[in-house]
Protein backbone atom coordinates (compact mmCIF):
# COMPACT_ATOMS: atom_id res chain seq x y z
CA UNK A 1 0.00 0.00 0.00
CA UNK A 2 1.30 3.45 -0.89
CA UNK A 3 0.77 6.11 1.76
CA UNK A 4 0.88 9.88 1.88
CA UNK A 5 4.27 10.83 3.29
CA UNK A 6 4.43 12.35 6.76
CA UNK A 7 7.59 13.97 8.08
CA UNK A 8 6.55 14.50 11.69
CA UNK A 9 7.33 17.52 13.87
CA UNK A 10 10.04 19.86 12.62
CA UNK A 11 11.82 22.78 14.24
CA UNK A 12 10.55 25.19 11.60
CA UNK A 13 7.32 25.19 9.62
CA UNK A 14 7.70 24.92 5.86
CA UNK A 15 6.75 28.58 5.31
CA UNK A 16 9.49 29.71 7.70
CA UNK A 17 11.99 28.35 5.14
CA UNK A 18 10.39 30.07 2.14
CA UNK A 19 13.08 31.14 -0.34
CA UNK A 20 10.96 33.49 -2.43
CA UNK A 21 8.88 33.15 -5.60
CA UNK A 22 11.79 33.03 -8.06
CA UNK A 23 14.54 31.81 -5.74
CA UNK A 24 12.60 28.65 -4.87
CA UNK A 25 11.39 27.90 -8.42
CA UNK A 26 12.01 24.67 -10.33
CA UNK A 27 11.48 23.75 -13.98
CA UNK A 28 11.70 20.09 -15.00
CA UNK A 29 11.19 18.27 -18.28
CA UNK A 30 10.33 14.59 -18.58
CA UNK A 31 10.75 12.83 -21.93
CA UNK A 32 8.77 9.60 -22.33
CA UNK A 33 8.51 7.07 -25.16
CA UNK A 34 5.99 4.23 -25.13
CA UNK A 35 5.49 1.31 -27.49
CA UNK A 36 2.81 -1.30 -26.84
CA UNK A 37 1.49 -4.30 -28.70
CA UNK A 38 -1.60 -6.16 -27.52
CA UNK A 39 -2.31 -9.55 -29.11
CA UNK A 40 -5.90 -10.63 -28.50
CA UNK A 41 -6.02 -14.41 -28.20
CA UNK A 42 -8.44 -17.36 -28.20
CA UNK A 43 -11.42 -15.66 -29.83
CA UNK A 44 -11.02 -12.23 -28.21
CA UNK A 45 -11.03 -9.22 -30.52
CA UNK A 46 -11.52 -5.45 -30.42
CA UNK A 47 -12.97 -2.64 -32.51
CA UNK A 48 -10.33 -0.42 -34.10
CA UNK A 49 -10.38 3.37 -34.11
CA UNK A 50 -11.44 3.32 -37.78
CA UNK A 51 -14.56 1.35 -36.83
CA UNK A 52 -13.41 -2.05 -38.10
CA UNK A 53 -14.44 -4.88 -35.79
CA UNK A 54 -12.79 -8.22 -35.20
CA UNK A 55 -9.24 -6.90 -35.05
CA UNK A 56 -6.88 -9.15 -33.11
CA UNK A 57 -3.75 -7.04 -32.67
CA UNK A 58 -3.48 -3.48 -31.38
CA UNK A 59 -0.27 -1.47 -31.74
CA UNK A 60 0.58 2.01 -30.51
CA UNK A 61 3.71 4.12 -30.15
CA UNK A 62 4.11 7.74 -29.11
CA UNK A 63 6.53 10.24 -27.59
CA UNK A 64 5.54 12.60 -24.80
CA UNK A 65 7.03 15.72 -23.25
CA UNK A 66 5.98 16.85 -19.78
CA UNK A 67 7.16 20.31 -18.70
CA UNK A 68 6.49 21.08 -15.03
CA UNK A 69 7.09 24.42 -13.31
CA UNK A 70 6.88 24.91 -9.54
CA UNK A 71 7.47 28.37 -8.15
CA UNK A 72 8.79 29.01 -4.70
CA UNK A 73 6.69 30.72 -2.05
CA UNK A 74 6.90 34.42 -1.30
CA UNK A 75 8.27 35.19 2.16
CA UNK A 76 6.09 36.20 5.09
CA UNK A 77 3.40 34.61 7.27
CA UNK A 78 1.44 33.69 4.12
CA UNK A 79 3.36 32.56 1.07
CA UNK A 80 2.00 32.66 -2.48
CA UNK A 81 3.08 30.82 -5.60
CA UNK A 82 2.12 29.21 -8.91
CA UNK A 83 2.43 25.72 -10.37
CA UNK A 84 2.07 25.14 -14.12
CA UNK A 85 2.46 22.31 -16.59
CA UNK A 86 2.48 21.78 -20.36
CA UNK A 87 2.10 18.30 -21.84
CA UNK A 88 2.67 17.45 -25.49
CA UNK A 89 2.68 14.21 -27.45
CA UNK A 90 3.70 13.09 -30.93
CA UNK A 91 2.23 10.04 -32.64
CA UNK A 92 5.07 7.80 -33.83
CA UNK A 93 3.15 5.03 -35.54
CA UNK A 94 -0.31 4.63 -34.09
CA UNK A 95 -2.77 4.06 -36.95
CA UNK A 96 -6.55 4.07 -36.81
CA UNK A 97 -6.70 0.54 -38.22
CA UNK A 98 -4.40 -0.90 -35.55
CA UNK A 99 -5.37 1.12 -32.44
CA UNK A 100 -8.35 0.34 -30.25
CA UNK A 101 -11.45 2.51 -30.54
CA UNK A 102 -10.30 4.04 -27.25
CA UNK A 103 -6.52 4.35 -27.80
CA UNK A 104 -4.35 3.87 -24.74
CA UNK A 105 -1.62 6.39 -25.54
CA UNK A 106 -2.79 8.86 -28.18
CA UNK A 107 -5.83 11.08 -28.60
CA UNK A 108 -8.68 10.49 -31.04
CA UNK A 109 -11.05 12.89 -32.78
CA UNK A 110 -13.90 10.89 -34.29
CA UNK A 111 -12.23 8.25 -36.45
CA UNK A 112 -9.04 10.30 -36.86
CA UNK A 113 -5.89 10.01 -34.75
CA UNK A 114 -3.92 13.28 -34.72
CA UNK A 115 -0.20 13.49 -35.40
CA UNK A 116 0.25 15.50 -32.20
CA UNK A 117 -1.79 16.67 -29.24
CA UNK A 118 -1.34 18.23 -25.83
CA UNK A 119 -2.75 20.37 -23.07
CA UNK A 120 -1.58 22.74 -20.37
CA UNK A 121 -2.79 24.08 -17.05
CA UNK A 122 -1.82 25.69 -13.80
CA UNK A 123 -2.73 26.21 -10.17
CA UNK A 124 -2.42 29.06 -7.70
CA UNK A 125 -1.09 28.13 -4.28
CA UNK A 126 -0.81 29.64 -0.82
CA UNK A 127 0.92 28.38 2.31
CA UNK A 128 0.57 29.12 6.00
CA UNK A 129 3.03 27.34 8.28
CA UNK A 130 3.09 23.79 6.83
CA UNK A 131 -0.44 23.90 5.42
CA UNK A 132 -0.80 24.42 1.67
CA UNK A 133 -3.84 25.37 -0.42
CA UNK A 134 -3.95 24.88 -4.21
CA UNK A 135 -6.64 25.87 -6.69
CA UNK A 136 -6.63 25.05 -10.40
CA UNK A 137 -5.45 22.18 -12.61
CA UNK A 138 -3.27 19.62 -10.82
CA UNK A 139 -2.50 15.99 -10.08
CA UNK A 140 -3.66 14.29 -6.89
CA UNK A 141 -2.43 11.30 -4.90
CA UNK A 142 -4.51 9.41 -2.35
CA UNK A 143 -6.30 6.04 -2.24
CA UNK A 144 -9.72 7.30 -3.39
CA UNK A 145 -8.85 10.13 -5.81
CA UNK A 146 -5.47 9.58 -7.43
CA UNK A 147 -4.19 10.72 -10.83
CA UNK A 148 -2.81 7.92 -12.98
CA UNK A 149 0.56 8.25 -14.68
CA UNK A 150 0.90 4.75 -16.13
CA UNK A 151 0.75 5.61 -19.83
CA UNK A 152 2.09 8.44 -22.01
CA UNK A 153 0.73 11.56 -20.28
CA UNK A 154 -0.61 11.93 -16.72
CA UNK A 155 -4.18 12.60 -15.70
CA UNK A 156 -4.97 15.99 -14.18
CA UNK A 157 -7.99 17.31 -12.27
CA UNK A 158 -9.50 20.75 -11.73
CA UNK A 159 -10.49 21.89 -8.24
CA UNK A 160 -8.97 22.76 -4.88
CA UNK A 161 -6.71 20.79 -2.54
CA UNK A 162 -5.51 21.38 1.03
CA UNK A 163 -2.55 19.45 2.44
CA UNK A 164 -1.18 19.88 5.95
CA UNK A 165 1.80 18.58 7.90
CA UNK A 166 1.37 20.92 10.88
CA UNK A 167 0.27 18.17 13.28
CA UNK A 168 3.19 15.92 14.29
CA UNK A 169 3.07 12.44 12.70
CA UNK A 170 0.00 13.35 10.61
CA UNK A 171 -0.22 14.13 6.87
CA UNK A 172 -3.71 15.39 6.08
CA UNK A 173 -5.55 16.08 2.81
CA UNK A 174 -8.94 17.46 1.75
CA UNK A 175 -10.16 18.50 -1.66
CA UNK A 176 -13.01 18.97 -4.08
CA UNK A 177 -12.62 18.47 -7.83
CA UNK A 178 -15.13 19.19 -10.57
CA UNK A 179 -13.37 18.43 -13.89
CA UNK A 180 -10.94 15.91 -15.33
CA UNK A 181 -8.45 15.34 -18.14
CA UNK A 182 -7.83 11.69 -19.01
CA UNK A 183 -4.37 10.43 -19.94
CA UNK A 184 -4.95 10.86 -23.69
CA UNK A 185 -7.22 13.93 -23.42
CA UNK A 186 -6.66 16.85 -25.80
CA UNK A 187 -8.19 19.38 -23.40
CA UNK A 188 -8.89 20.00 -19.72
CA UNK A 189 -12.27 20.47 -18.12
CA UNK A 190 -14.02 17.24 -19.09
CA UNK A 191 -16.70 15.81 -16.79
CA UNK A 192 -15.60 13.38 -14.11
CA UNK A 193 -16.25 9.74 -15.03
CA UNK A 194 -16.45 6.43 -13.20
CA UNK A 195 -13.95 3.91 -14.51
CA UNK A 196 -16.35 0.94 -14.85
CA UNK A 197 -19.93 2.23 -14.90
CA UNK A 198 -18.98 5.17 -17.11
CA UNK A 199 -21.32 7.41 -15.09
CA UNK A 200 -20.45 11.10 -14.99
CA UNK A 201 -20.40 13.28 -11.90
CA UNK A 202 -20.23 16.99 -11.10
CA UNK A 203 -17.78 16.73 -8.20
CA UNK A 204 -15.62 14.47 -6.06
CA UNK A 205 -15.11 15.51 -2.42
CA UNK A 206 -12.66 13.81 -0.06
CA UNK A 207 -10.83 14.16 3.25
CA UNK A 208 -8.36 11.98 5.12
CA UNK A 209 -4.70 11.35 5.80
CA UNK A 210 -1.93 9.11 7.10
CA UNK A 211 -0.82 8.68 10.71
CA UNK A 212 2.68 7.43 11.57
CA UNK A 213 1.78 5.69 14.81
CA UNK A 214 3.97 5.49 17.93
CA UNK A 215 4.58 1.84 17.06
CA UNK A 216 7.71 1.85 14.94
CA UNK A 217 7.17 1.14 11.22
CA UNK A 218 3.36 1.12 11.53
CA UNK A 219 1.27 3.64 9.59
CA UNK A 220 -2.52 3.94 9.28
CA UNK A 221 -4.37 5.70 6.47
CA UNK A 222 -8.04 6.67 6.42
CA UNK A 223 -10.14 8.53 3.82
CA UNK A 224 -13.75 9.42 3.15
CA UNK A 225 -14.98 10.51 -0.26
CA UNK A 226 -18.16 11.23 -2.17
CA UNK A 227 -18.55 11.00 -5.92
CA UNK A 228 -21.61 13.20 -6.29
CA UNK A 229 -24.82 11.33 -7.25
CA UNK A 230 -22.85 8.08 -7.57
CA UNK A 231 -21.34 6.71 -4.37
CA UNK A 232 -19.68 7.37 -1.03
CA UNK A 233 -16.45 5.55 -0.22
CA UNK A 234 -14.69 4.85 3.07
CA UNK A 235 -11.07 3.67 2.94
CA UNK A 236 -8.81 2.16 5.60
CA UNK A 237 -5.21 1.21 4.95
CA UNK A 238 -2.30 0.04 7.04
CA UNK A 239 1.36 -0.76 6.45
CA UNK A 240 3.68 -2.48 8.92
CA UNK A 241 7.32 -3.52 8.49
CA UNK A 242 9.00 -5.89 10.93
CA UNK A 243 12.81 -6.12 10.71
CA UNK A 244 13.88 -9.62 11.75
CA UNK A 245 17.60 -9.69 10.91
CA UNK A 246 20.27 -7.89 8.94
CA UNK A 247 18.78 -7.18 5.49
CA UNK A 248 15.73 -9.30 6.29
CA UNK A 249 12.22 -8.06 7.04
CA UNK A 250 8.55 -8.94 6.91
CA UNK A 251 5.96 -6.41 5.77
CA UNK A 252 2.17 -6.37 5.64
CA UNK A 253 -0.05 -4.04 3.60
CA UNK A 254 -3.83 -3.81 4.05
CA UNK A 255 -6.29 -1.89 1.86
CA UNK A 256 -10.04 -1.83 2.52
CA UNK A 257 -12.74 0.06 0.59
CA UNK A 258 -16.44 0.28 1.40
CA UNK A 259 -18.74 1.92 -1.19
CA UNK A 260 -22.46 2.76 -1.02
CA UNK A 261 -24.63 4.54 -3.59
CA UNK A 262 -25.76 8.09 -2.90
CA UNK A 263 -27.95 10.83 -4.40
CA UNK A 264 -29.26 9.98 -7.86
CA UNK A 265 -27.21 6.75 -7.87
CA UNK A 266 -26.06 7.19 -11.47
CA UNK A 267 -23.96 4.03 -11.09
CA UNK A 268 -26.97 2.13 -9.78
CA UNK A 269 -27.52 0.56 -6.38
CA UNK A 270 -24.13 -0.17 -4.78
CA UNK A 271 -23.14 -1.95 -1.60
CA UNK A 272 -19.58 -3.20 -2.04
CA UNK A 273 -16.77 -3.94 0.39
CA UNK A 274 -13.38 -4.77 -1.11
CA UNK A 275 -10.11 -5.53 0.62
CA UNK A 276 -6.61 -6.80 -0.11
CA UNK A 277 -3.74 -8.00 2.06
CA UNK A 278 -0.16 -8.39 0.88
CA UNK A 279 2.58 -9.98 2.96
CA UNK A 280 6.18 -9.80 1.79
CA UNK A 281 9.50 -11.24 2.93
CA UNK A 282 12.62 -9.30 1.95
CA UNK A 283 16.03 -10.96 2.20
CA UNK A 284 19.03 -9.24 0.70
CA UNK A 285 18.14 -8.11 -2.84
CA UNK A 286 15.14 -10.45 -3.02
CA UNK A 287 11.49 -9.85 -2.08
CA UNK A 288 8.86 -12.59 -2.13
CA UNK A 289 5.21 -11.55 -1.76
CA UNK A 290 1.91 -13.35 -1.28
CA UNK A 291 -1.37 -11.45 -1.56
CA UNK A 292 -5.11 -12.04 -1.29
CA UNK A 293 -8.00 -9.85 -2.45
CA UNK A 294 -11.78 -10.16 -1.99
CA UNK A 295 -14.77 -8.27 -3.45
CA UNK A 296 -17.99 -8.56 -1.45
CA UNK A 297 -20.90 -7.19 -3.48
CA UNK A 298 -23.00 -7.79 -6.59
CA UNK A 299 -21.12 -5.20 -8.67
CA UNK A 300 -17.43 -4.59 -9.41
CA UNK A 301 -15.39 -2.33 -7.17
CA UNK A 302 -15.51 0.97 -9.07
CA UNK A 303 -13.55 4.20 -8.78
CA UNK A 304 -13.20 7.66 -10.33
CA UNK A 305 -10.14 8.54 -12.40
CA UNK A 306 -7.86 5.81 -13.68
CA UNK A 307 -5.53 5.55 -10.67
CA UNK A 308 -7.87 5.60 -7.67
CA UNK A 309 -7.43 1.92 -6.87
CA UNK A 310 -4.69 0.96 -4.43
CA UNK A 311 -5.63 -2.71 -4.16
CA UNK A 312 -2.67 -5.07 -4.28
CA UNK A 313 -4.14 -7.27 -7.04
CA UNK A 314 -4.90 -4.39 -9.39
CA UNK A 315 -2.48 -5.56 -12.04
CA UNK A 316 -1.31 -4.37 -15.46
CA UNK A 317 -4.10 -5.92 -17.55
CA UNK A 318 -6.88 -6.52 -15.00
CA UNK A 319 -7.94 -5.06 -11.65
CA UNK A 320 -9.27 -8.41 -10.36
CA UNK A 321 -12.23 -6.48 -8.96
CA UNK A 322 -15.22 -8.37 -10.33
CA UNK A 323 -18.36 -8.95 -8.23
CA UNK A 324 -17.78 -11.62 -5.56
CA UNK A 325 -14.27 -12.19 -6.91
CA UNK A 326 -11.56 -13.74 -4.74
CA UNK A 327 -8.00 -13.54 -6.04
CA UNK A 328 -4.51 -14.36 -4.85
CA UNK A 329 -1.11 -13.23 -6.07
CA UNK A 330 2.41 -14.58 -5.84
CA UNK A 331 5.21 -12.21 -6.80
CA UNK A 332 8.98 -12.01 -6.75
CA UNK A 333 11.16 -8.91 -7.15
CA UNK A 334 14.93 -8.71 -7.24
CA UNK A 335 17.40 -5.83 -7.21
CA UNK A 336 20.09 -6.95 -9.65
CA UNK A 337 22.38 -4.02 -8.86
CA UNK A 338 24.85 -6.07 -6.83
CA UNK A 339 24.41 -9.26 -8.85
CA UNK A 340 24.61 -7.93 -12.44
CA UNK A 341 24.91 -4.15 -12.78
CA UNK A 342 23.78 -1.14 -10.72
CA UNK A 343 20.34 0.16 -11.67
CA UNK A 344 18.99 -3.15 -12.95
CA UNK A 345 15.92 -4.80 -11.36
CA UNK A 346 13.31 -7.36 -12.35
CA UNK A 347 10.05 -8.81 -11.15
CA UNK A 348 7.47 -11.50 -11.92
CA UNK A 349 3.92 -11.90 -10.64
CA UNK A 350 1.13 -14.42 -11.07
CA UNK A 351 -2.44 -13.49 -10.09
CA UNK A 352 -5.51 -15.73 -10.24
CA UNK A 353 -9.15 -14.78 -9.61
CA UNK A 354 -12.27 -16.93 -9.34
CA UNK A 355 -15.85 -16.99 -8.06
CA UNK A 356 -16.90 -14.01 -10.19
CA UNK A 357 -20.70 -13.64 -10.30
CA UNK A 358 -21.95 -11.31 -13.03
CA UNK A 359 -25.53 -12.55 -12.82
CA UNK A 360 -26.68 -9.92 -10.31
CA UNK A 361 -25.14 -6.75 -11.75
CA UNK A 362 -27.31 -3.67 -11.37
CA UNK A 363 -28.78 -2.25 -14.60
CA UNK A 364 -26.02 0.32 -15.11
CA UNK A 365 -23.14 -2.15 -14.97
CA UNK A 366 -25.04 -4.83 -16.90
CA UNK A 367 -25.64 -2.40 -19.77
CA UNK A 368 -22.17 -0.80 -19.70
CA UNK A 369 -20.02 -3.90 -19.27
CA UNK A 370 -22.19 -6.51 -20.95
CA UNK A 371 -20.90 -9.23 -18.62
CA UNK A 372 -23.07 -12.18 -17.60
CA UNK A 373 -22.81 -15.60 -16.03
CA UNK A 374 -21.43 -17.09 -12.86
CA UNK A 375 -18.20 -18.81 -11.82
CA UNK A 376 -16.03 -16.42 -13.78
CA UNK A 377 -12.31 -16.92 -13.47
CA UNK A 378 -9.10 -15.60 -14.99
CA UNK A 379 -5.38 -15.34 -14.43
CA UNK A 380 -2.60 -12.89 -15.29
CA UNK A 381 1.15 -13.33 -15.52
CA UNK A 382 3.39 -10.26 -15.53
CA UNK A 383 7.13 -9.99 -16.06
CA UNK A 384 9.09 -6.74 -15.96
CA UNK A 385 12.72 -5.70 -16.38
CA UNK A 386 13.90 -2.19 -15.42
CA UNK A 387 17.21 -0.40 -15.87
CA UNK A 388 18.18 3.11 -14.72
CA UNK A 389 21.46 4.60 -15.95
CA UNK A 390 23.53 5.50 -12.89
CA UNK A 391 26.18 7.83 -14.32
CA UNK A 392 27.39 9.65 -17.40
CA UNK A 393 25.60 12.04 -19.74
CA UNK A 394 22.48 9.85 -19.75
CA UNK A 395 22.27 9.52 -15.97
CA UNK A 396 18.64 9.09 -14.94
CA UNK A 397 17.54 7.48 -18.22
CA UNK A 398 15.22 4.59 -17.36
CA UNK A 399 14.17 1.70 -19.57
CA UNK A 400 11.37 -0.73 -18.79
CA UNK A 401 10.31 -3.82 -20.71
CA UNK A 402 7.07 -5.47 -19.66
CA UNK A 403 5.44 -8.70 -20.84
CA UNK A 404 1.98 -9.68 -19.66
CA UNK A 405 -0.48 -12.48 -20.36
CA UNK A 406 -4.17 -12.48 -19.39
CA UNK A 407 -6.55 -15.44 -19.86
CA UNK A 408 -10.26 -15.59 -19.02
CA UNK A 409 -13.30 -17.81 -19.25
CA UNK A 410 -16.55 -16.55 -20.84
CA UNK A 411 -18.23 -15.62 -17.54
CA UNK A 412 -15.36 -13.35 -16.47
CA UNK A 413 -16.03 -10.88 -19.27
CA UNK A 414 -12.63 -9.35 -20.11
CA UNK A 415 -10.32 -10.25 -23.00
CA UNK A 416 -7.61 -12.83 -23.56
CA UNK A 417 -4.49 -10.92 -24.48
CA UNK A 418 -0.71 -10.87 -24.56
CA UNK A 419 1.05 -7.57 -23.95
CA UNK A 420 4.50 -6.29 -24.80
CA UNK A 421 5.28 -2.76 -23.61
CA UNK A 422 8.50 -0.76 -23.83
CA UNK A 423 8.82 2.44 -21.80
CA UNK A 424 11.76 4.86 -21.90
CA UNK A 425 12.02 7.99 -19.74
CA UNK A 426 14.61 10.74 -19.51
CA UNK A 427 14.15 13.40 -16.79
CA UNK A 428 15.87 16.77 -17.17
CA UNK A 429 16.25 19.59 -14.67
CA UNK A 430 16.27 22.95 -16.47
CA UNK A 431 16.64 25.02 -13.29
Amino acid sequence: MATISCSGNTALAAQDNAKGFLEGSHLNLLNRYVFERLDYQNGSSFRAANGERGKTQARESAYGLMLNFQSGYTRGPIGFGVDAHAYGAVNLGTDADSARSTPRYVAKDGLAIPDSFGRMGGALKARVSSTEFKWGEMRTKNPIFSSSDTRLLPETNRGWLITSADIPTLALQAGRFTAWADRSARKNGNRLQANYSGASGDSFLFAGGTWNTPLRNLSLTGYWGEYEDNWKTWYLGSFYKLPIADKKALSFSLNLYSSRDTGKAKSGALDTTTWSLMSAYAFGPHTLGLGYQQVNGDNPFDYANRGSIWLENAMQLSDFNGPREASWQLKYDVDLGALVTPGLSAGVAYTRGSGIDNSRLNTVYANYLGYSGTQGKHWERDMVMRYVVQEGWSKGLSLQLRYGVHRVNKAQGESNMDQIRLLAEMPMTIF
